[in-house]
């Protein structure tokens, strides 16, 4: 079990930014690759970014590509989701999530073990 809580969502105006948190318990967060997903209520989740075990390779969606930024500090068990010129379609719930395996399947919620519960982000136009 990899317990996660996400943290740092609120409500931003429109070309504003969020720093998103995800903090994981125990002592093995660093074998793990982490992902962030977005989802809106009764949708799938859907991918936006995610960081290999190391914090060497990062992916992105298309849609976020340029305006967020993935990283993590294995030292203090989190990931994070630097988000930039924020637009109305990124308003979400936002789950971190976290995986053994980081191959193609990356951008798939099924690819992934543990999920926090989420952090609502709310972007005015």
């Amino acid at each position: 079990q990899v317990p996660l809580v996400e943290s740092g969502g609120g409500l931003v105006q429109a070309g504003g930014s969020l720093r998103l948190s995800c903090a994981a318990s125990g002592r093995t967060f660093s074998i793990y690759h982490m992902g962030w997903f977005r989802q809106a209520p009764g949708k799938d989740r859907d991918f936006v970014a995610a960081i290999s075990r190391s914090g060497e390779s990062t992916y992105y969606a298309d849609s976020v590509k340029g305006r967020f930024t993935i990283s993590r500090d294995n030292a203090k068990n989190t990931v994070n989701l630097q988000m930039n010129s924020l637009k109305p379609e990124d308003a979400d719930t936002y789950l971190c999530a976290a995986a053994l395996t980081l191959g193609p399947a990356r951008t798939t919620s099924r690819n992934y073990d543990y999920w926090g519960q989420g952090t609502q982000v709310t972007v005015s136009s």
